[in-house]
């Protein structure tokens, strides 16, 4: 062993002193005949290494390579059993341990007859001086497929396009839904790799616990069932496959509860972009870039999220003193002044949902959500951005059922009727009727908790009036102090003229 450990050194030491001198002869010797060389070396190494190398990066362009998922997807059973050295991770509430390729390990695989070998490998860049903010250097992943050039064709083919369909299988079957939200600006990698932070998406919401109107429920599961069957449909019409969805109503109405029943529905992902910590117009583009097909995109409070309304170029007066009309789709406006502020602009947020980046990836929706839909922009929400306008409304009798059932397990009580008409008489959230309904000791008290309900119906009824009566009140005062004072300016103009 000793012996033979001395031979490989000696052959290493050989090997490592002839390619020196062949770089210092290189050197002295014309381009032209260097280029000749370089040739002629290339097909003695085929003659001696007769194998082709293929390599699949993480990251191209600045977003996570497609294939290089599928590749990590297709390796994942065989790394398993083939595998000497693998990378363990631990899924988020999960008793077991995902089992991966680790770097620099090998895996073999055959198809039609062919043998092929895999490689995970990892190259790390330190930070240069134009990423200094960056802790820790940059690493780059990419796998490494070696074969016999012979059989190029049908790995080039057939093979690759194989692995891809397997990958992608495989990602659907094992799926676990993310939720994402994008990163401030100044904590992007190199290159804008790592846009969005995310983690195990798990709201337990459906369409059946969703406490609201079974035909308006009925009707957005058939439109949301529509979309994920019109592929083809939308290729026909020349539109990019995505679909806007603007929930609008008061706090407490369930909006966030219908956008996790969505996903859950379509199992899609969700990316929650706040657009307060996106610097501009560009950057809101790459982002969107790097979100994923088959995903919901979603900005929450978009009235508070920025001030894209009254953000028009103001009228211009023309030559007649008149004021001039601008465009009222038109979205030419300025961005926002100050350094540390949002610059996104209307102009900006409308590419974004409709534009021609929108169609950078398939199979995608678009969701808005606020509390007061007449403060947003006619532009913004118009039909074909945002092409289902969906109420949710306070709680009526029909969505009080549907919590009923899921809070106490009862479909029918006596103060049923009593609850129905209350709730026709004053407004209540589903999250107020709700938590009037969560038992308070183990045991599920119906008939205390109803009673809560009945109770809390009556107090809101009371406040409304009240406020209703001291709102007349001051109408009334306040018309009377303008009576007072039209009498007053009356008196003044009548002594003037007099």
């Amino acid at each position: 062993m000793k012996m033979m450990g001395e031979s490989w050194a000696e052959l290493g030491s050989r090997i490592a002193g002839l390619m020196f001198v062949w770089a210092t002869i290189q050197q002295f010797f014309p381009h032209q005949l260097r280029a000749y060389l370089d040739k002629l070396s290339d097909k003695l190494l085929g003659i001696v290494y007769p194998f082709v190398q293929i390599t699949v990066h993480e990251y191209t362009g600045g977003r996570r390579n497609e294939v290089y998922a599928a590749i990590e997807n297709y390796l994942g059973a065989k790394s398993t059993a083939q595998a000497r050295r693998l990378k363990a991770d631990m899924v988020k509430n999960s008793k077991s341990f995902v089992l991966s390729l680790d770097k620099s390990e090998e895996v073999t695989d055959e198809f039609r007859g062919v043998k092929l070998w895999w490689v995970l490998k990892e190259s790390v860049r330190s930070p240069t001086t134009f990423s200094l903010y960056r802790s820790a250097p940059d690493e780059k992943k990419y796998y490494m497929l070696s074969f016999h050039r012979k059989n190029r064709d049908i790995v080039a083919g057939a093979y690759l396009s194989y692995v891809m369909e397997e990958g992608k299988a495989l990602e659907l079957k094992n799926r676990q839904r993310k939720l994402y939200t994008n990163k401030p600006n100044d904590s992007w990698g190199w290159e804008g790799k790592h846009l969005w932070n995310h983690i195990v998406f798990e709201h337990p919401a459906t369409f059946q616990t969703l406490a609201m109107d079974p035909k308006k429920k009925q009707e957005i599961i058939d439109d949301l069932i529509a979309f994920g069957k019109s592929k083809e449909y939308y290729a026909k019409i020349g539109k990019a496959w995505k679909r806007g969805y603007l929930l609008y109503g008061p706090p407490g109405t369930g909006k966030s509860t219908m956008i996790a029943a969505m996903a859950n529905f379509l199992n899609y992902d969700v990316y929650d972009l706040e657009l307060t910590s996106v610097k501009n117009n560009s950057d809101l583009r790459k982002l969107l870039v790097d979100t994923s097909s088959k995903s919901i995109i979603v900005i929450e409070d978009i009235d508070c999220s920025l001030d894209l309304t009254g953000k028009r170029k103001k009228k211009k007066k023309g030559k007649s003193g008149e004021e001039e009309q601008n465009d009222p789709l038109e979205a030419k406006e300025e961005e926002n002044e100050g350094d540390d502020g949002s610059k996104v602009t209307l102009s900006g947020l409308l590419n974004f949902i409709d534009g021609i980046w929108s169609a950078c990836g398939p199979e995608r929706i678009i969701i808005f959500t606020t509390n007061h839909k007449d403060k947003l922009d006619p532009a913004l929400i118009r039909r074909g951005r945002m092409d289902m306008h969906i109420e949710m409304s306070y709680c009526k009798f029909e969505a009080f059922k549907v919590l009923a059932k899921n809070y106490l397990d009862v479909d029918s009580h006596p103060l049923f009727e009593t609850v129905g008409r209350l709730l026709e008489e004053t407004s209540m959230s589903p999250c107020d009727v709700a938590e009037n309904l969560i038992p308070k000791t183990a045991s599920k008290e119906v008939e205390t908790c109803l009673n809560n309900l009945v109770e809390a119906l009556n107090k809101a009824k009371e406040t409304a009036r009240s406020n209703a009566e001291k709102e007349a009140k001051t109408k009334k005062v306040s018309a009377r102090r303008y009576g007072h004072w039209m009498k007053m300016i009356g008196k003044l103009r009548r002594k003037n003229e007099d």
